[in-house]
């Protein structure tokens, strides 16, 4: 790994490895370009899309104690997505709808199978329905925290919208993870912030977990960049001191809005790992964890959703995270789990080789494209030697 912070890739970056009670670390480069501090173990990243399967966890908790139920309809907690219309084609005018033909359910978020979300086909930036969910600030891209509005005008723009697709049809990603914070908060009585900080990361000692720095850790915050499109080179996308993530945001996004580290992160993927124990309590239900990391897609909906090129012909989605269906690379491990983060950050948890695996970097990188994602599952399974 440390060739990519000699060539430049990314100043630094941090990795963890823990199987079978081994936990082998390495704290590479430096937190920014130049003068930065070097990086630690403890160094704090913005983990972006790894926040979804805390946030899926959370939801699993709600369920458990019979406050909300997988198929119930989301109308009671989200008003603001009642009698939905559903656009008659996809790509098409704004009013041209029909109903839907049933209303959304947590289930619905839970397997992106809400409606709404990104779509990645070529020609998707001109689509109507896109440029109204971007000029209403609902967070399509890359997370910026200070540019969204707190949670019930969020709410309130989400529902002037139609859905592009009907509730169960078809997979779409990011969207339904913040509607699902939403409705974690509004179940639980909470604030999103407090019910994760006393349900999920007091219990898991997750002392650095949160969705923005406090002052006297930012010396630990690592800089976020992202590539300038013309020349390659990095550029800042949130800095150190002074950036989104060193304030508490109007919108705590359940889909992207987590600052986080090695060690915190480790503690919620050895839990996923030992099916919701930890330590001499229990999270989750393992009928739960099961539940969370099984395939909850069908082939039909796979077929029309659209990811990166052949996705889902050895993935699956459950509540929260990837699974792996089809061994078709070293790393490939039927019923491997996790997720990564679009900033820079992977985890997954490998339930056959009692394996936890997590990268943190700074830099802006889609996962499967990415030679430092590659490098670094690749690496992590040649090193096996039993």
């Amino acid at each position: 790994m440390a060739t990519h912070v000699e060539r430049g890739v990314v100043p630094g970056l941090t990795t963890l490895i823990s199987r079978r009670g081994e936990v082998h670390v390495d704290a590479i480069g430096s937190t920014g370009v130049g003068s930065c501090p070097p990086m630690r173990r403890d160094t704090i990243f913005r983990i972006s899309s790894m926040t979804k399967p805390i946030v899926a966890l959370a939801a699993m908790i709600l369920v458990e104690e019979c406050k909300v139920r997988l198929d119930e309809p989301v109308d009671r907690l989200l008003p603001e997505l009642a009698e939905r219309r559903v656009l008659r084609s996809w790509d098409g005018p704004l009013d041209d709808t029909v109903p839907a033909d049933r209303p959304i359910t947590l289930r619905d978020l839970l397997t992106f199978r809400m409606g709404t979300g990104v779509s990645f086909a070529p020609d998707a930036g001109v689509a109507p329905i896109l440029r109204a969910v971007r000029d209403r600030g609902l967070g399509l891209g890359p997370p910026r925290p200070s540019e969204q509005p707190e949670p019930e005008e969020w709410m309130r723009r989400l529902g002037s919208l139609p859905l592009m697709y009907q509730p169960g049809e078809r997979w779409l990603y990011h969207t339904a993870y913040d509607v699902l914070g939403v409705l974690v908060a509004r179940a639980s009585g909470q604030s999103l912030e407090a019910f994760l900080q006393e349900r999920v990361f007091d219990p898991l000692g997750m002392r650095d977990t949160g969705f923005s720095t406090p002052p006297a850790d930012l010396d630990r915050l690592a800089v976020s960049y992202e590539t300038d499109p013309e020349t390659g080179a990095l550029q800042v996308y949130d800095p150190a001191r002074g950036g989104a993530w060193t304030r508490p945001p109007a919108f705590p996004s359940g889909a992207a809005g987590l600052v986080s580290t090695l060690d915190d992160y480790l503690a919620f993927g050895q839990m996923m790992l030992d099916k919701g124990k930890y330590g001499k309590g229990r999270i989750l239900s393992r009928p739960a964890v099961e539940l969370m990391t099984t395939d909850q897609l069908t082939p039909e909906q796979k077929a029309i959703s659209g990811f990166y090129p052949g996705y889902f012909d050895s993935r699956g989605w459950g509540f929260g995270v990837c699974v792996i269906t089809r061994r078709d690379d070293t790393s490939a491990v039927p019923g491997r789990f996790g997720w990564d983060g679009g900033l820079g950050t992977s985890w997954f948890s490998d339930p056959r080789e009692d394996l936890v695996g997590i990268l943190m970097t700074q830099r802006l990188a889609f996962p499967q494209f990415s030679e430092i994602y590659l490098d670094f599952w690749t690496s992590v399974y040649q090193a096996i030697d039993d």
